[in-house]
């Protein structure tokens, strides 16, 4: 029995223990949303924001950024498309053994059909039925696996709002639907209580004050990735409009305002500063296009971006592009290297696949987008608008800054890629330069990952400013061995109750109570044996006394 106990409690200790991790891992990461105080690194503000909120302090209030944008990479929701097919049964051998039987012409015939049958079967049926059966298991856990790090992060750390950054699904030849069950489980397993951005908002470029309207918290900023409408040379129309129809708009744009701050002084003008969040489909920016017309409406609505952007001098705005495949970058700065693939003529010759956008089309967006060129003559002496991008694609991720460097001949020199850690000096440079953050996958293999991204404005410099940090839980095995432990403690607790009759609720005070009947018994056996000393001392005296003569 005492063997049990301590079994039980060990088993409950360390459920309880992985339970505890495993649904308040933020915190016990000190996972948070960057403050706008630069004195309080990511892991301290969520233990200062639980401290305010316990001591009712106001203050911490105002570390809050007034944008923080949950950032997710890559899901990539797989399928049952590689299951055998459910019409056909998992044991067609096994439905067709009676008819071949009946049409065995002897006995040695069927004896031979009974055994080619058990061998087919046993060979590669049945394990296709338990390779099914592990898929379906795993569907299931995977999905709630990515559930748990959005629901957990979303509660934890209070997002303005979400970005999952391409890729939502694991493949764009999968049929139509097939797609509606994996957007169903997007929407009803993975994202549930969130939402499609409203067509209002997609289909105009709208304005709204920053923070006014809650539901953005609930809204899913879905961007389209290659694996949901495919490549340059495989996209088309209908891949598009389903994904349109199921996640949101491909390309769009919309503007947050802060309360305009009062004037400082007589001779300062209010301040207006305003935050975009555009959205972008890179998949169709680089050549040869299947659909030309696709690629027309991408690089439309750029210059759709680009007209409506204030000056580049104007510094009270700031710029957020969201899009999947990331910009060019030379070899050996993040994992994925360039690369270009192409289908043969006879599959139309269109881009088949790609792991950066290409130098001309990532150009088009740091010099179009945001303005930069370096030239001391252009406008803001080419140091270009403010802003940050986010891209997914390359699930090991990658943090860079991309700058022209100003060593080299002004009307000459290219864009330069080095890793945002080393980028420290290049900052302090009059030279322009952007960040670019590729998010690492949330799925398991790559940790469970996401990004958090806090942007606010800083009056007295006047521009916006940008912070990002990140939080994984582990890999989806964790998820795994924590649920699997906790119903093992609750099946062997039941089983020790029920059937061996052993008082569990006790068995989880641990040894305690053990050590405590131990000393209890132990003190009884003194007891005992200084009684027995006794008793002995007192015959032995009895014995010793003088005996008295008798004659």
């Amino acid at each position: 029995m005492l063997f049990l106990h301590g079994l039980l409690f060990i088993l409950w200790t360390t459920s309880i223990t992985s339970v505890v991790y495993l649904y308040l891992y933020p915190w016990v990461h000190g996972c948070g949303f960057p403050t706008r105080d630069g004195s309080f690194d990511p892991p301290a503000s969520i233990w200062g924001a639980l401290s305010a909120q316990i001591g009712g302090k106001e203050e911490w209030v105002d570390f809050k950024a007034p944008f923080r944008l949950l950032a997710l990479g890559d899901p990539q929701l797989e399928g049952d498309t590689s299951l055998p097919d459910a019409a056909d049964g998992y044991f067609p051998t096994l439905r067709r053994l009676p008819s071949d039987l009946l049409h065995a012409r002897d006995f040695g015939e069927g004896l031979a059909t009974l055994r080619n049958a058990s061998h087919e079967i046993v060979t590669r049926e049945l394990p296709a039925k338990f390779q099914a059966l592990r898929k379906q298991v795993d569907l299931f856990g995977n999905d709630y696996y990515l559930a748990h790090i959005y629901r957990t992060l979303h509660l934890f750390t209070n997002p303005t709002h979400v970005t999952v950054l391409g890729d939502l699904l694991g493949s764009q030849w999968i049929n139509d639907e097939e797609f509606e069950r994996r957007g169903w489980r997007f929407w009803n397993r993975v994202f549930r209580r969130g939402q499609k951005v409203e067509e209002e908002i997609t289909e105009e470029h709208t304005q709204e004050v920053l923070g006014d309207n809650k539901d953005w918290d609930r809204r899913i900023i879905n961007v389209v990735g290659n694996h949901d409408v495919g490549y340059a040379g495989d996209m088309t129309v209908e891949r598009i409009e389903r994904f349109e129809r199921l996640f949101g708009k491909a390309n769009w744009e919309v503007t947050f305002r802060l309360t305009p701050s009062p004037p400082i002084n007589e001779a300062e003008t209010e301040l207006d500063p305003v935050l975009r969040l555009v959205i972008l489909n890179s998949m169709n920016l680089d050549t040869p296009a299947k659909d030309q017309d696709l690629q027309a409406q991408t690089y439309q609505e750029m210059n759709e971006v680009i007209a409506r952007s204030r000056p580049v001098e104007d510094h009270t705005s700031g710029t957020i592009l969201l899009t999947h495949i990331p910009l060019h970058k030379e070899a050996g700065v993040c994992v994925d290297s360039p690369f270009f693939d192409f289908h043969n003529d006879e599959d139309g010759g269109g881009l088949k696949e790609q792991n950066h956008i290409s130098y001309d089309a990532g150009k088009s967006i740091l010099e179009g987008l945001y303005g930069m060129s370096g030239h001391p003559n252009a406008p803001a002496r080419g140091m270009g608008r403010n802003g940050i991008i986010l891209t997914g694609h390359d699930h090991e991720g990658c943090d860079v800054y991309h700058y022209l460097p100003a060593n080299e001949d002004i009307n000459n020199r290219r864009w330069n890629v080095t890793k945002w850690r080393d980028a420290k000096n290049l900052l302090d440079e009059p030279i322009p330069g952007i960040r670019e953050i590729t998010v690492r996958s949330m799925m398991g293999d790559f940790g469970g990952n996401a990004g958090l991204l806090s942007a606010w404005f800083d009056y007295d410099a006047g521009e916006w400013r940008f912070a990002y940090s990140t939080c994984s839980i582990g890999v989806q095995h964790i998820w795994w061995a924590v649920h699997v432990l906790a119903l093992v403690a609750m099946g062997f607790s039941a089983f020790a109750y029920f059937i061996i009759g052993l008082d569990t609720p006790r068995a989880l005070h641990g040894g305690a109570e053990h050590r405590q009947v131990a000393s209890i018994a132990k003190e009884d056996d003194a007891l005992v044996a200084i009684s027995r000393s006794d008793g002995l001392k007192v015959n032995s005296s009895s014995d010793s006394s003088p005996k008295k003569r008798t004659d």
